[in-house]
């Protein structure tokens, strides 16, 4: 194996790149299976986003329901003062696998996601498995999605059958990513932007209301911080027969809520392969994303907790005559202090929610299987693009699995809001057998975390290794190591026990009452114990599975590979910078939206 220059320069120069290639199709190279180059530009992706796009691409496939629905269940469990502190500490683990991220992508931008980090820094059947865990999930939960808009449209009218708004809802989201991705972006940006202005608004809508300005005029202050109402909930106080055991359990739940809806910020690093300068604007845009999630989550649930009591209620029930909107902690805010007419304002806000997801969704689905044809780890006609650089084999394949939501359309058109934040029980067969897929969702996402974090790890012990100091690195996280073993082991510890979390609908008519917890043990439910657990033996098989037939082992970090295909991407930003400033100076609309 060639030695790597001792440089502190992170350019690679021709020479190197030629040794590289040449010295990573050896037959002892832990990279002879698939190149470690991208493809070539007839043949690839296009660089058609902005940091402003991605950012928002990022914000709309992770801010989905899980806010404006889901919160209200963290905040029964943990009451308003542990559902802030388990935010508050899952936006932290959140922050460190964004920055670890960020320093990947900056570094070497590629078209191959981050399961190609996992390929270059870990060992390649460590990058199938991510990579194939991480197309399962978006897989799933598409028509997920798809399904949670089709009940949403039910809030309002049941008099067009729901199989039809669901076929609807898919062809416009299919049409949308077949644009390609300048059209994708723009589009996704103003959902997003859309997104972000209800979100704002529903802040400002909660303070309002718990400084008095609301009709009965009642200032509530941090009155329901106060006992009984909090400021911490009690989790199965009656199976534990013990107040701090009862406490602790309910902070808990905050984390495991917690950590699955902050889960789709990493997506971020699936469009770096088509991000416009990405050196520059990968970590512009993975800054931006946390911040607003982060103050879009934990700001939500402090508002929440602020004007709504924990124990009450109605946060517990929706509307026996609706689904949708009356299952939001914010409609039931408005409905103490009698505000009225806002809870169809809401609706309408999930509605863009989980048809922007759904948009993000398709598009990262069919990304990650293209990078997984790339490596040569999915069949080659899944690296086809068309002119507009758009991998439709792979958008045509993700599509498809969208037909995984007429399995509920045959049982009661698809009761409950969404199966992802609230899987069903004693429902027909084959929506059950749906809830069931949809459970492993949070799964793979967390994996995916736990695995972006060991490949951050191993690239810096490559660095050390190849005497390249991370200060030359175009974007450098903060607080590492730490920060990333941090988030490994916190990620891990969370995924463990989070089968002891879970969501169950209790059906009567069309009323569904949200229950989520330990149960899975007390009692022991074996339905949720599979679907909970079974992504972590799944991953491992993949990965054992891959080790055993190609005979791979742990890359040595002097032995990674962090030459080939930079060369490619340095001249590809340079080429772009050059074009821009040929363009002039950026006007002040420009300049103001580039700053979004």
């Amino acid at each position: 194996m060639v030695d790597y220059e001792k440089s502190p320069s992170v350019v690679s120069s021709s020479i190197e790149k030629d040794v590289r290639v040449k010295d990573v199709q050896e037959e002892d190279s832990p990279y002879n299976r698939g190149g470690l180059l991208d493809p070539v530009k007839e043949e690839t992706l296009h660089r058609g986003l902005s940091a402003r796009q991605i950012s928002m691409i990022a914000l709309g496939g992770a801010v989905g329901t899980g806010l404006i629905i889901g919160s209200g269940t963290a905040l029964v469990r943990g009451g308003p003062l542990g559902v802030l502190l388990g935010y508050t500490f899952v936006g932290m683990v959140c922050y460190m696998v964004m920055v670890s991220l960020g320093e990947m992508a900056a570094y070497l931008p590629h078209k191959k996601g981050f399961a190609g980090y996992a390929t270059r820094f870990v060992d390649p059947a460590f990058g199938f498995a991510l990579g194939w865990n991480y197309l399962m999930k978006y897989l799933i939960v598409t028509p997920n999605n798809i399904n949670a808009a089709g009940v949403v449209i039910q809030y309002w009218t049941r008099h067009v059958h729901i199989a039809v708004w669901m076929v609807i809802f898919i062809a416009f989201i299919f049409f949308i990513n077949l644009l390609g991705v300048r059209v994708f972006g723009e589009l996704e940006f103003w959902f997003s932007s859309i997104k972000v202005i209800t979100l704002v608004g529903l802040l400002i809508m909660g303070i309002v209301i718990d400084l008095g300005g609301n009709p009965k005029h009642d200032r509530i202050g941090f009155r329901y911080w106060n006992p009984p109402d909090g400021p911490m909930g009690h989790y199965l106080k009656d199976q534990v027969h013990g107040e701090s055991l009862s406490i602790f359990l309910g902070f808990w739940s905050t984390l495991v809520n917690a950590l699955f809806a902050y889960i789709g910020t990493e997506l971020i690093g699936v469009t770096v392969g088509e991000a416009q300068a990405p050196r520059k604007n990968i970590p512009i845009a993975i800054r931006r994303t946390f911040f607003r999630i982060l103050v879009f989550y934990i700001g939500g649930v402090f508002v929440i907790g602020l004007v709504v009591p924990s124990t009450d209620q109605t946060l517990f029930t929706a509307n026996k005559a609706k689904a949708g909107a009356a299952a939001s902690p914010f409609v039931v805010a408005t409905t103490l202090v009698g505000i009225k007419v806002l809870n169809h304002i809401i609706n309408a806000a999930i509605l863009l929610f989980v048809l922007s997801a759904a948009n993000s969704d398709l598009y990262i689905g069919s990304r990650t299987l293209y990078a997984l044809a790339v490596e040569g780890n999915a069949p080659k006609i899944f690296t086809k693009v068309n002119r507009m650089g758009v991998p439709y084999p792979a958008l045509i394949l993700c599509t498809a699995f969208c037909g995984l939501v007429f399995l509920n359309v045959s049982s009661s058109s698809a009761k409950g809001l969404s199966s992802f934040y609230f899987p069903c029980r004693d429902f027909p067969d084959s929506f059950k057998v749906f809830t069931w897929f949809v459970n492993l969702v949070s799964t793979f996402g967390a994996i995916t975390w736990i695995c972006i974090c060991y490949s951050h790890i191993r690239f810096m012990k490559a660095l050390r290794a190849q005497g390249i100091s991370r200060d030359t690195l175009p974007y450098k996280a903060p607080f590492q190591p730490f920060g990333s073993w941090f988030a490994l082991i916190s990620t891990c510890i969370i995924t463990i026990f989070k089968g002891m979390i879970h969501h169950d609908i209790i059906s009567s008519s069309d009323a569904y009452i949200i229950s989520s917890g330990f149960d899975t043990f007390i009692p022991f439910t074996k339905d949720t114990f599979v679907t909970s657990y079974i992504g972590l033996p799944a991953f491992l098989m993949f990965w054992v599975g891959y080790k055993l037939t190609y005979r791979t082992r742990l890359i040595p970090a002097e032995k990674v590979d962090l030459i080939t295909g930079k060369r490619e991407i340095d001249e590809e930003e340079e080429r772009f910078n050059r074009q821009e400033e040929l363009k002039g100076p950026r006007t002040k609309w420009q300049k103001f939206f580039d700053s979004l």
